[in-house]
C-alpha cells in the first residue's frame, strides 16, 4: 500500500502570532525584527512579503522596501512557543508520530491515511489546518506526497493557507520542471556544480545517468539527490533526538594562509551553524571553534555565555575572539563552529539589541519614540507615529510594542511613548481590535505585563 507523507508549515509564524494577539494589526505588513542597526527580520507578514521583506534580512533593507506603512515589532519568543507547544498538542492528537522540525514545521505519516486517495489525504489535511485554526487561530499549509522531498514541495506550493496534495502517479510531472534548487540538500556549493554541468531543473538531474552523476557530485550525496530527483524517497518520518549541539565544518582543497582567508572560513561556518540553531529553535551558551592545520594539528577553543543566545552576531563575535590565524599556527586547512550547552530559554533572542536606536529619518523628533500610526491614509512625509520608518530610542521605562496593564482597561501594548506620555493600545486574541489610550507614563496603575497574557489562553495555560 502506498504511503502519504505530509508536511506541515505555519504561515508565516511569528507574524502571524503577532497579528492574532494584537488584532490592529491583521491586514497590514508587520516585521518582527531586531531594531539595531545590524538588526534582523525574524518573521514578515505575507503583507509585507508582498513588498520583497523577507526573514533574515536587515531590518533595515525591510523597512525600506515596504516603506512608512510598515510595522517593526519586537519579538516576543514566549508567545511563539507557547502558541507552537497548542498546535503540536493539537497533531499529537490525530498523529502517532511527528518527526518536528522546527518551532513551526513538522512532518507526518498518518496511518490512517496508508493506502488513501489524493482526495481523502486533502480532506484529512483541510480538517487538520481546520481545527488548528479554530483552536489557535494560526493559519497553516499542509503539502502531501510520497515522500519528504514531495511533502514539503507541496506545503511551498500549497501557501498560503492551503494544502497542495501530490498524487502518485504525477509527482515526477510537477516535480520535475520546478529549479534544482528545490532539492533537499542543494545549497550554494552544489548547485553551482550543477549549474557549471548545465543542470537547472529536477528534471535535468533526473535524466542523468548514474554515472555522469558521480563524476559531476560524487559519491554518496550526488546518487541520494538524483534519486529524490527520480521520484525515489524512502525516507521515515521519525522523532528528532534532542540535539546536543549544532555544528558545521568545512576542509579546503588548499591550505588557507592569509587572515582574511580564515576570516571568511570562520563567517561560513558560524553562518551554517547559526542556521541549524535556528531550526533547532533553543539557543546556545557555548560557542567553540575547531581549526586543524596543514599538518593535521587540531586546536579546539570554546567559550561560554552567561546567557542562553540565537543573536547570530553574538555567537559570531565570540567565535572571532576563539579563533587563530596563519601567523600563529601556521596553514589551515579545516575549520569549523559549534554550538552547544543548547536552552529554551534565551536572553533577548535573535535581538540583544533592542535598546540601541537606529538611524532616524530627519522628520521625525528624536523626542518621541515611535509606535503604530492610526491613520493608514497619512502620507509619506508624516511619519512621525509610524513604527516602520521610524527607530525605537530608549526613552525610559516603556517601550514600543512592550506589553503592559492597567486595571482600568486590561491587557495591551505600548503603540508610542515619549515627553512623560505613553500611548497604549488595550486589546487581546479575544478582545478584537482594541481601543488606544494616552496616559502619562508614570500612571501608578501602567506595569508591565506578561507577553503570554495577550493570548488569552488561560485555561490551557495553566493546565501546561
Amino acid at each position: 500500500m502506498s504511503r502519504w507523507v505530509l508536511h506541515i508549515d505555519m504561515d508565516a509564524f511569528y507574524a502571524s502570532c503577532e497579528q492574532l494577539t494584537r488584532p490592529t494589526l491583521q491586514g497590514r505588513p508587520v516585521l518582527v525584527a531586531g531594531v539595531s542597526g545590524r538588526g534582523v527580520v525574524a518573521g514578515a507578514s505575507y503583507e509585507a512579503r508582498k513588498y520583497g521583506a523577507r526573514s533574515a534580512m536587515p531590518t533595515q533593507r525591510a523597512a525600506q522596501l515596504v516603506g512608512p506603512q510598515a510595522v517593526l515589532v519586537a519579538p516576543r519568543r514566549p508567545v511563539y512557543a507557547a502558541a507552537s507547544r497548542r498546535v503540536f498538542e493539537i497533531i499529537s492528537q490525530r498523529v502517532d508520530v511527528v518527526e518536528q522540525l522546527s518551532i513551526d514545521e513538522a512532518f507526518m505519516e498518518p496511518d490512517a491515511l496508508l493506502g488513501a486517495s489524493a482526495q481523502a489525504v486533502a480532506e484529512w489535511a483541510n480538517e487538520l489546518r481546520a481545527a488548528i485554526r479554530a483552536e489557535t487561530g494560526l493559519p497553516s499549509s499542509i503539502g502531501a506526497g510520497s515522500g519528504k522531498q514531495y511533502a514539503k514541495i507541496g506545503s511551498g506550493l500549497a501557501k498560503p493557507d492551503g494544502v497542495f496534495v501530490i498524487p502518485h502517479d504525477e509527482q515526477l510531472e510537477i516535480l520535475h520542471p520546478l529549479p534544482v534548487s528545490e532539492l533537499w540538500g542543494v545549497g550554494p556549493v552544489t548547485g553551482a556544480k550543477l549549474a557549471a554541468a548545465g543542470i537547472e531543473t529536477i528534471g535535468d538531474l533526473a535524466r542523468l545517468s548514474e554515472k555522469e552523476v558521480e563524476i559531476s557530485l560524487g559519491g554518496a550525496v550526488g546518487k541520494q539527490l538524483w534519486l529524490l530527483a527520480r521520484g525515489v524517497d524512502e525516507r521515515p518520518v521519525a522523532p528528532r533526538a534532542e540535539s546536543k549541539q549544532v555544528s558545521s565544518e568545512h576542509t579546503y582543497p588548499q591550505d588557507l594562509t592569509t587572515t582574511s582567508e580564515v576570516d571568511a572560513a570562520l563567517r561560513r561556518a558560524a553562518e551554517e551553524s547559526h542556521r541549524r540553531l535556528r531550526q533547532d529553535g533553543r539557543g546556545a551558551r557555548t560557542v567553540t571553534v575547531k581549526l586543524k592545520m596543514s599538518d593535521f594539528r587540531i586546536a579546539s577553543r570554546s567559550a561560554t555565555l552567561p546567557y542562553a543566545s540565537d543573536d547570530a552576531d553574538t555567537l559570531l563575535a565570540l567565535a572571532f575572539k576563539l579563533v587563530r590565524f596563519p601567523a600563529e599556527v601556521g596553514p589551515i586547512r579545516l575549520v569549523g563552529v559549534s554550538y552547544s550547552g543548547l536552552e529554551d530559554s534565551l536572553q533577548d533572542v535573535l535581538f540583544p539589541e533592542l535598546d540601541q536606536a537606529i538611524v532616524k529619518p530627519a522628520t521625525v523628533s528624536s523626542e518621541y519614540e515611535s509606535g503604530v500610526s492610526d491613520n493608514l491614509g497619512q502620507a509619506q512625509g508624516q511619519t512621525q507615529s509610524n513604527l516602520g520608518v521610524a527607530h525605537l530610542v530608549p526613552a525610559g521605562r516603556w517601550k514600543p510594542t512592550q506589553d503592559v496593564y492597567h486595571p482600568d482597561y486590561g491587557h495591551g501594548w505600548v503603540q508610542g511613548c515619549g515627553k512623560g506620555w505613553v500611548t497604549v493600545r488595550f486589546e487581546t486574541r479575544s478582545t478584537g481590535p482594541g481601543r488606544i489610550k494616552s496616559m502619562r507614563a508614570d500612571d501608578a496603575g501602567l506595569r508591565e505585563a506578561d507577553p503570554l497574557d495577550s493570548l488569552d489562553w488561560d485555561d490551557w495555560l495553566l493546565s501546561h
